[in-house]
């Protein structure tokens, strides 16, 4: 101790922490979560994980064509609708790195999952205020199951956008409903460029364009009929013009081919598409669930989204209504809570279109008036409702609800509105009544609030663990796989006959060195997405045939070689088996 300095005891007249040391404190773990989240999903990329399949590598290889100048497809091959968006986005790594390989055909769907991390994290901000809310959805949004990585890597069409696209529209919703200054035309062009562009790639965001569109009709009316208006529209036929172009060169309607795909051609019983879409679906697309299914257990999520959804929507609602005048709290901590429905959620400013400074970020504006978060919260959870909703109406729910549950990744947009009224809840408590009593209700509120989340957090965590256990069986696999390749390059087969998931994916993993047509299990000719190859390969002289070993396609032809011995020759590898005719 300095001399002729006596060391003061901390007690109740000790100086707390600077406010701003919090704050540091809040964003340096932000920062960590941010990067834990990228790190585990570059680690899996690294261990070929999620494991890919034919569908991926089909838009691999419209990225490869695209790099090499050969074709600009506009479309998924074999198919009049899911545009490659990402083929384009993949095709400059290809050109850089001098060839095509499954983790440059991924890299840019990492991007786009940290772009939507970012976004995620900013909204909160602007809705709530509540930096350590923030870090609880970020926390969240890192952890990723089997179902969510495969949505936010997996090069398949769709998936890895939307939600980047999503939030992105709903962070441009708020700053112009706000009225934030500067820059305003051009937020204007960039929500509707990215609105049409939607609408091109995948229509499963639609309902949050919707949405926020909506609370831009009712908060910018006025600022509409001019320039913005104009602005907006243009940029969103620039969006959409691969799409728009397509139709109208070639006379086809791309919604009749969405509604094929989602199931409007098949039939499927009401309990199944209930037990579907509103059980097992959200669990699942949400990230609650073990690879592949859900166990009994985590199906509790699907049993809570709903009341989330009700009391989300509530207290939304409810503070949308607020008389515009009436002043209130300035502090989401002072804020009443949403679990008593009699007042709104969140912090409650004097409406208008100024934003709340906080001191800490220098000016940046982090919290908008509370009419216009509540506008945006009700926005999401009405998204979330209507895309809960129109899956559960399709076939697929019932059909394929473990496969299909990939249709609910947008709801991960909807996060931070359907989280805020519980952890206001938890974080202070519900207010008492007028009567200055707390019922048995409101002492309950916080103790469940508090367990919501643990769970929720805990159960994703879960879900995350069992995950991550997959990726060395799937490194082992991918191991495999480039066994053939490298075996069929040694033995010089060009041409090949196989399943529709080894056809493409053989094909782009072998840079097109080996060619395949596809075969169904009764060696009969099958779903081609690039007929090019199916010509190449009915013009070989001798195409070769490759089977999973143990697939009903490898006992078909072993029972063609029974029947007719001499006239293939078998080359056995670890998990496939290759027939090479004589």
């Amino acid at each position: 101790m300095t001399a002729g300095v006596r060391e003061q005891p901390r007690g109740a007249d000790s100086p707390r922490p600077r406010p701003g040391t919090r704050l540091r404190l809040v964003g340096w773990l932000t920062a960590v979560a941010v990067l834990a989240g990228v790190g585990y999903r570059l680690w899996l990329l690294v261990n070929a994980a999620p494991p890919t399949n034919s569908d991926e590598a089909t838009m691999g290889l419209a990225a490869l064509h695209i790099a090499r100048g050969e074709d600009f497809p506009v479309w998924f091959y074999g198919q009049q609708y899911m545009g490659t968006l990402e083929a384009y986005l993949a095709a400059p790594v290809f050109a850089l790195a001098g060839g095509p390989s499954l983790l440059g055909l991924r890299l840019p769907t990492l991007a786009l999952y940290l772009l939507f991390l970012l976004l995620s994290w900013r909204l909160t901000l602007r809705l709530t205020g509540d930096r350590w809310f923030g870090l609880l959805v970020v926390a969240l949004l890192a952890l990723g199951s089997d179902r969510v990585v495969k949505n936010q890597l997996i090069a398949g069409g769709g998936y890895p956008e939307m939600n980047a696209a999503g939030v992105a529209l709903a962070v441009l919703a708020v700053d112009l409903a706000a009225g934030r200054p500067g820059w305003r035309l051009a937020r204007w062009a960039a929500w509707g460029f990215l609105a049409g562009l939607m609408l091109w790639v995948d229509p499963l965001v639609l309902p949050y364009v919707v949405t926020t569109g909506a609370v831009l009709v009712g908060f910018c009316r006025r600022e509409l009929w001019g320039a913005a208006g104009a602005l907006l529209g243009a940029a969103a036929v620039l969006g959409a013009a691969p799409l728009l172009l397509h139709s109208l060169l070639n006379g086809r309607n791309p919604l009749h081919a969405v509604l094929a795909a989602s199931g409007a051609n098949a039939t499927a019983g009401w309990a199944d598409r209930l037990h579907g879409g509103l059980l097992l679906g959200p669990s699942l697309g949400m990230g609650f669930c073990a690879p592949g299914r859900c166990d009994t257990w985590q199906l509790w999520w699907a049993l809570a989204l709903p009341l989330l959804l009700a009391l989300g929507a509530a207290t939304a609602w409810r503070a949308l209504r607020r008389p515009p005048t009436e002043a209130g709290p300035t502090s989401p901590a002072d804020a009443a809570s949403p679990a008593d429905l009699a007042s709104p959620a969140g912090p409650a400013l004097p409406a208008g279109p100024a934003s709340l400074v906080d001191p800490a970020d220098a000016g940046h504006p982090v919290l908008v008036a509370p009419r216009v978060a509540a506008a945006i919260r009700l926005a999401l959870v009405l998204a979330a409702v209507v895309t809960l909703g129109a899956y559960t109406v399709s076939s697929s729910a019932g059909l394929t609800p473990v496969e299909s549950s990939r249709y609910l990744s947008c709801l991960l947009i909807s996060l931070p509105a359907l989280l805020w009224p519980v952890w206001t809840v938890a974080r202070r408590g519900p207010r008492p009544s007028a009567t200055g009593r707390r019922g048995l209700g409101r002492t309950l509120a916080r103790p469940v609030a508090l367990a919501l989340l643990a769970a929720t957090l805990g159960t994703a965590a879960q879900a995350t663990w069992r995950s991550a256990q997959t990726a060395p069986a799937t490194r082992a696999a991918e191991a495999r796989h480039a066994e053939l390749v490298s075996t069929l390059r040694q033995l010089g087969v060009r041409q090949v006959r196989a399943g529709y998931w080894t056809c493409n994916r053989l094909t782009f993993a072998s840079a097109e060195q080996v060619v395949c047509a596809v075969v169904d299990d009764a060696l009969r000719p099958g779903f081609d997405r690039y007929p090019a190859y199916r010509r190449e390969v009915d013009g070989a002289a001798a195409p070769a045939w490759v089977a999973p070993a143990g697939s009903p396609l490898a006992n078909a032809l072993d029972e063609r070689q029974r029947a007719n011995p001499g006239a293939l020759d078998l080359v056995t590898i670890d998990g496939w088996r290759i027939y090479l005719p004589r």
